[in-house]
C-alpha cells in the first residue's frame, strides 16, 4: 500500500481535496481530524492543555477554546512550541494506528497540513503531493473562511513553512488558482495516473 502526503499551506485547498479523494474510494487520514477529535469534548487532549495552558482554554462543553488558543500561539512562538509538543507525538501515534489498521490497494492519502515541521512522518511517505495557490489569494481564502482580519490571516501564514519550501519539497504539485470544479478535476486526473503508477510498480 502506498501512502500519498497531501499537504498544503492554510487556504490552499486542502479539506476540498482530502474529500475529492473520499467520493473517489480513497482512504484518507487527516491530521486536522484527528487533531480535533483530541481536543474536543472529552478529548484526551484536554486535560493536559488545560493544565498546561489553563482551564480559560477550555470551554463550557469541555473542548479546547480554539479561537483563544489560535490567538495565543499565532502571537506567541514559545506557546505554540509547547502546544506542538503536546499535541504531535499522540497525533503521529494516532494516524499511524489508523494506517496499521488499513489493509488496502493501492494508496491511501495522509492528510498532513504542516509536512515540514512533521519531518516524522517522513519515512512512511511514498509520494508527496502539494495543494498549492497564490499567497494572495490563500489571504483572502483565510479572510472569508474564518473572519479574520488581514493582519491576523497574514500571522497565520507566516508561522507556516514558505511556499517555496513545500514546493521544493513536493513530488507532485495540483495549483488551485481557479475555482472547485477545476480543483477536483485535477485531483481526478492525479488520481488515474497514480493509480496506474502504483499497478506497474507492483
Amino acid at each position: 500500500m502506498n501512502v500519498v502526503a497531501l499537504t498544503g499551506g492554510i487556504g490552499s485547498g486542502k479539506t476540498i481535496a482530502t474529500q475529492t479523494f473520499s467520493k473517489l474510494g480513497v482512504p484518507v487520514i487527516d491530521l486536522d481530524v484527528i487533531a480535533h477529535t483530541l481536543t474536543a469534548a472529552g478529548g484526551a487532549l484536554v486535560p493536559e492543555i488545560a493544565a498546561e495552558f489553563g482551564s480559560e482554554f477550555i470551554t463550557e462543553e469541555g473542548a479546547l477554546n480554539r479561537p483563544l488558543m489560535r490567538a495565543l500561539v499565532f502571537t506567541q512562538p514559545e506557546a505554540r512550541a509547547k502546544l506542538n509538543v503536546l499535541m504531535h507525538p499522540v497525533i503521529f501515534e494516532e494516524a499511524c494506528k489508523q494506517l496499521a489498521d488499513l489493509d488496502v490497494s493501492p494508496y491511501v492519502v495522509l492528510a498532513i497540513p504542516l509536512l515540514q515541521e512533521s519531518q516524522r512522518y517522513l519515512p512512511y511517505i511514498d509520494h508527496v503531493l502539494l495543494i498549492d495557490c497564490e499567497e494572495s489569494l490563500q489571504l483572502a481564502r483565510v479572510m472569508q473562511r474564518s473572519g479574520l482580519s488581514a493582519q491576523e490571516a497574514q500571522k497565520i501564514i507566516d508561522a507556516q513553512s514558505s511556499r517555496q519550501s513545500r514546493i521544493d519539497m513536493a513530488d507532485s504539485i495540483i495549483t488551485n488558482n481557479q475555482n472547485i470544479e477545476d480543483l477536483e478535476r485535477k485531483i481526478h486526473l492525479f488520481h488515474k495516473n497514480y493509480i496506474n503508477t502504483c499497478i506497474v510498480s507492483k
